[in-house]
């Protein structure tokens, strides 16, 4: 399982957890989807993707077919930077899906966060890989 967010710590703190651990806890976690929601992003955060605002009941929603669509995700993260209240990140993201597809997306990640280290904006650009089983 990924890494836990607690009082006191961030996502400035530990961004390569967020970053592997997120999507375990939002695919495969117990809790409600909003609650690890909650725990990394601030209410009002909002995510530019590709030039597409989402906002967190966007995101949430989002998020729940991905809970029974994939049976793994893997991160690699390939850099990750930290400054006051800035973050980046170059990573890539595969998930497999129940069907057997595969799909692999390369994502760069323009992140800022709020006093209490959580993220309350991401922009950011991302492609998809192709696959052998695309």
């Amino acid at each position: 399982m990924g890494v836990a967010m607690t009082s006191g710590s961030g996502v400035g703190r530990d961004l390569v957890g967020y970053l592997t651990g997120y999507p375990q806890e939002v695919a495969f976690g117990d809790e409600e989807a909003a609650d690890v929601f909650d725990r990394y992003h601030v209410p009002a955060f909002e995510m530019f993707n590709d030039g597409v605002r989402l906002d967190r009941d966007q995101l949430i929603a989002h998020m729940r077919p991905a809970r029974k669509n994939a049976t793994s995700v893997h991160v690699d993260v390939h850099e990750a930077l930290t400054t006051g209240d800035r973050v980046a990140a170059s990573y890539t993201l595969t998930a497999v899906l129940r069907k057997g597809r595969t799909v692999t997306t390369e994502i760069y990640m323009f992140g800022h966060l709020a006093g209490d280290g959580r993220l309350r904006r991401v922009d950011q650009i991302t492609r998809n890989v192709p696959t052998e089983s695309q």
